[in-house]
């Protein structure tokens, strides 16, 4: 149910006063305001303006913008007062149940892996073990422990079955008219975007706008833009303006100003208070041994430290992934994702609400090709706990939504039919000819979206892609360069007559230009 406009700014002005209520910001904010009484340019008499000046020009007042702002980009627009709490996760019913089986088929997989290897989830390390890991944290991937056992939880295509199986029981044997002549691998009926409108949402992405990550504009010598553009960067920093840093980045983050630009955007001030909460994190991780660390350190073997790019940041991975699993502000995410945290219960009380624990803590699972959402932001961040921290925001912004079954425009299942869509509107005869050799083209692209492109782009070039992420708070840019890569390579999937060739086509994207691609496929596509 739609809210009238002035009821939902209302409740929406009384959520975020209630969340940060019990932030660390208020009660800056407070100690910041009894300190001002002993100045003298405050008086008495006109106490309340005076200490709302201090606070504006002591940058107290754009801190508090910038909370707020943050709070209004990651919590969804509140629904009607009397919308039962899962309409917030999720609002259609048969989303809901899909992702809850999808959910036990995971915890399932997890709990057979421990009787099989006769591991439990959780045990304390001996105090030797605890001296041992603490000794080589920053060194973890020296460590080869036998690991030929363990098997990720699923991987991608696993969770791309599940989607193509997706139905909406109200249409019955796809009766759905408008539907009905889409041929792509997802089956459910969910609005996506066409180019008119996806133009009118990018339209910095225009041909006549300058862009970082184009060479030849025909408009603006590449240099001269270039340097305008760092010098109004260095301005927006200034500023320190959330809501300004969003609307830059759209053009793309000069190189030396990107990681300053991206905390500013998911206001990660990395305060003394951060740092000791990534220490605390750091000493459950030494005290106490999960299975899902050897699920970690698995999938950080079988990717990144395969990786020509990110193969050095291996430690880093290790130490922000196995405090990320401890995280248990992690649980927070689920109030607006359709997922759930799977709950374990304490040996012999099976079923026991009281015996319950969310397993891992922060309720999320990782499946192969996880560490990669990390492996990127290690070229931008090399203190732990900043690294750290902008991570956990990337993911409970946008990363989370990439695993998880939802209507959500930008979750993964969207992505998907917005990639199909487009494919079948405006390269039709490409998406007949793929079709009809069994290479549906979401076979291919599946794993990029899931990955939001980590590991498959050149990394200058996926930093360009998560600039615009970041920059339009959407992660439907995904979709839309999945869609361009193959009018890219077009001519010659139209020549391939089976799958594994037209994975062979695709199967190198590390020379791919991102921007020129979005740009041609988005407003050179005659519609």
């Amino acid at each position: 149910a739609m809210l009238d406009p002035e009821r939902g700014l209302s409740l929406t002005i009384a959520r975020v006063v209630q969340r940060l209520q019990g932030s660390s910001l208020h009660s800056q904010l407070e100690r910041q305001a009894r300190i001002s009484l002993h100045k003298p340019e405050i008086k008495l008499e006109s106490l309340k303006e005076d200490i709302k000046d201090f606070l504006k020009t002591s940058g107290w007042e754009k801190k508090l913008q910038n909370a707020v702002y943050s709070e209004l980009n990651v919590f969804p627009s509140p629904c009607h007062p009397a919308a039962p709490p899962e309409h917030i996760k999720e609002p259609l019913a048969y989303m809901r149940k899909a992702q809850g089986s999808w959910e036990k088929r995971i915890l399932k997989s997890l709990n057979s892996m421990c009787t099989e290897l006769n591991i439990p989830l959780a045990q304390k390390r001996p105090v030797n073990e605890q001296k041992e890991l603490l000794n080589k944290w920053n060194e973890m991937g020296t460590d080869e422990p036998d690991l030929s056992l363990f098997r990720p939880v699923y991987a991608p295509k696993d969770f791309l079955e599940v989607l193509m199986n997706l139905r909406n029981p109200n249409y019955e044997n796809g009766e759905q008219p408008s539907f009905r002549n889409h041929l792509g691998l997802i089956q459910v009926p969910l609005k996506v975007k066409d180019i008119p409108e996806l133009k009118e949402d990018f339209s910095e992405l225009g041909l006549n706008i300058g862009q970082l990550g184009i060479d030849d504009s025909a408009q603006v010598p590449p240099e001269f833009f270039e340097n305008e553009h760092v010098r109004v960067g260095q301005k927006v920093l200034a500023e320190q303006d959330s809501a300004a840093a969003q609307q830059y980045v759209r053009q793309g983050c000069p190189t030396a100003l990107r990681a300053d630009l991206w905390a500013l955007i998911l206001n990660i001030s990395n305060q003394p208070e951060d740092i000791l909460y990534y220490e605390q994190l750091k000493s459950n991780v030494i005290q106490h041994d999960l299975l899902v660390d050897s699920l970690i350190y698995k999938d950080v073997k079988l990717t990144a430290s395969n990786d020509d790019y990110y193969f050095v940041f291996e430690d880093y991975l290790y130490q922000v992934l196995l405090c990320f699993s401890r995280d248990t502000s992690v649980l927070e995410h689920f109030t607006y994702s359709s997922a759930t945290p799977p709950k374990s219960y304490i040996q012999g009380k099976l079923g026991m609400e009281e015996y319950a624990v969310f397993y891992p803590p922060n309720g999320v699972i990782p499946f192969h090709g996880f560490s990669m959402y990390v492996a990127p932001l290690c070229f931008l961040y090399h203190e732990p706990s900043k690294l750290y921290q902008i991570f956990r925001e990337m993911y409970v912004r946008f990363f989370f939504r990439l695993h998880s079954i939802s209507s959500h425009p930008s979750g993964i299942v969207s992505l998907c039919l917005l990639f199909e869509t487009l494919l079948q509107t405006h390269l039709p005869q490409l998406f007949y000819h793929l079709r009809e050799i069994g290479a549906q083209p979401l076979r291919i692209s599946f794993k990029w979206m899931v990955r939001a492109f980590s590991g498959y782009l050149a990394t200058d070039q996926l930093l360009l892609l998560w600039d615009r992420i970041l920059g339009y708070n959407s992660l439907e840019i995904l979709a839309v360069l999945a869609a361009a890569v193959f009018a890219f390579r077009a001519v010659n999937l139209m020549e391939v007559t089976s799958l594994a060739a037209a994975e062979a086509v695709l199967a190198d994207l590390s020379t791919l230009k991102v921007m020129p691609l979005l740009q041609i496929f988005l407003f050179a596509t005659v519609t």
